[in-house]
């Protein structure tokens, strides 16, 4: 097996749903313009909360994607 060398990003997803869709939107958002998606691992979740209501929900994911210098 060839050796490989992967980036780590960190990313915030953002959803006015839940916090599923909040990392899935990280994912693909981040999919449009990065190759190679490996691993996704979600961080942290929190909520954006205005006048007492919960009005968004976030999730702070750790993506990898292979790296490949200059190919």
């Amino acid at each position: 097996m060839a050796e490989s060398v992967y980036k780590v990003i960190e990313l915030v997803g953002t959803s006015e749903k839940s916090w599923e869709d909040a990392a899935k939107n990280a994912v693909e958002t981040a999919a449009k313009s990065l190759k190679d998606l490996r691993i996704a691992e979600v961080m942290k979740l929190d909520l954006r909360v205005e006048n007492g209501k919960v009005v968004a929900y976030r999730a702070r994911v750790s993506l990898s994607f292979k790296y490949s210098a200059g190919k």
